[in-house]
């Protein structure tokens, strides 16, 4: 699904208009698997959050 160094824009987020159309790297996945990144301080749901990988970064 969404990996660590995806970049993802946020289509929608959730009670959150102003995230939306803000583009990212995930730097970090939960246990709840939500998504932390550099877009904000706030995590994206993938159940309740619309986003797109807009580009896919390898990590080494």
């Amino acid at each position: 699904m969404y990996k660590i160094g995806d970049k993802i824009r946020i289509i929608s987020m959730k009670g959150e208009d102003h995230y939306n159309g803000r583009e990212g790297i995930i730097e970090y996945i939960d246990g709840l698997d939500q998504l932390h990144g550099t877009w904000g301080g706030l995590a994206i749901i993938p159940a309740e959050d619309l986003i797109e990988v807009i580009n896919i970064e390898v990590l080494e």
